[in-house]
């Protein structure tokens, strides 16, 4: 996992209209928060944390007033419009403890030509230690034909990482292609429009000359 290291500055306006202005100054508002401590609420500089906030669970070293705080991303808030980050919310860990954090997983391989994969689950939850959260998780479906599910057991785990759900929790469903069976319909859509054609044909012929 990469560490990103960020000035951050203590926040002393709050509300939205201070966020707006935090905002327009190319600023991220964020609370720390976590071990008891009160939260503390900064501002981080918004291009460098658009780009630390690109993988899940980021580790960001923060310079506070020559403070310095490790801290794991995890929520990021968007304005659902413009997409930009509106607030970070981050949670203070320590070198070598444990964390719980959902992780991407990421299917690789192609199954058998005879199936299709379907992912059930996009994130698994695990413990990690803080500095060594996975950036994702990989569940292989190589050759695997119809009726060969993928469960969070069969997620490759680094060292140190543990499942924190249900062994048996399936991630990819692999089935049988769902095929819609026309077979009937259209030769009788065909007959219809022949039976239409004829009886115009019969009509024009008895209809009177002019």
């Amino acid at each position: 996992m990469a560490d990103h290291k960020l000035d951050a500055q203590l926040r002393t306006e709050f509300g939205k209209g201070a966020a707006r202005r935090a905002r327009r100054a190319h600023q991220i508002p964020a609370v720390i928060y976590g071990h008891g401590a009160e939260p503390l609420h900064v501002n981080l500089p918004g291009h460098q944390t658009m780009i630390a906030v690109r993988a899940a669970n980021a580790l960001l070293t923060l310079n506070v007033d020559g403070e310095e705080h490790l801290a794991l991303v995890k929520d990021v808030q968007r304005d659902p419009v413009l997409q930009i980050i509106e607030h970070v919310d981050l949670l203070t860990v320590r070198r070598g403890e444990k964390v719980t954090v959902d992780v991407p997983v990421v299917v690789t391989g192609e199954v058998d030509a005879t199936a299709v994969a379907t992912q059930e689950a996009a994130t698994i939850s695990v413990e990690a230690e803080a500095t060594h959260v996975p950036a994702h998780l990989e569940v292989d479906v190589e050759g695997r034909t119809p009726g060969q599910h993928l469960h969070a057991s069969d997620i490759k785990l680094p060292s140190g990482v543990s499942l924190l759900v249900d062994a048996e929790t399936m991630i990819v469903n692999v089935s049988e292609p769902v095929v819609a069976d026309l077979g009937e319909e259209a030769p009788a859509a065909e007959g219809a429009e022949a039976a239409e054609g004829e009886e115009a044909a019969k009509a024009a012929e008895e209809a009177p000359a002019e």
